[in-house]
């Protein structure tokens, strides 16, 4: 099986203002889903805050860099046996979070 994020831009979801609880609903659904057909790994909305940014040397800043046009708003980890598979995950939380999902697979490292 292979490990993909699904995610989604911080702000995909502005427009939906008066429709936010009955989003949350839908995408708890999908996570309910996630969850029983044992895909499930991690999932969650980020805060809206600056991020700080650590170098290499340990020196931290302010972030995020002025010219990133999008930062994630929101995330989930699934565990499926294929691309495809994936793919239609992230179809379901496009439809419940009414958002663009992006689909990429995360490398496997043998040590974890």
């Amino acid at each position: 099986m292979a490990r993909y994020l699904i995610s989604f831009d911080d702000g995909a979801m502005e427009h939906l203002h008066d429709e936010l609880a009955e989003v949350g609903e839908a995408a708890h659904a999908v996570v309910e889903a996630a969850q029983k057909a044992g895909v499930w790994i991690f999932g969650g909305g980020v805060e809206r805050q600056r991020a700080s940014l650590v170098a290499t040397d340990g020196t931290i800043t302010d972030g995020p860099y002025p010219e990133t046009k999008a930062v994630i708003g929101g995330f989930v980890v699934v565990d499926v046996p294929s691309r495809k598979e994936a793919l239609e995950w992230a179809a379901r939380f496009a439809e419940a979070c009414r958002c663009t999902q992006e689909v990429r697979e995360i490398m496997y490292d043998p040590l974890v």
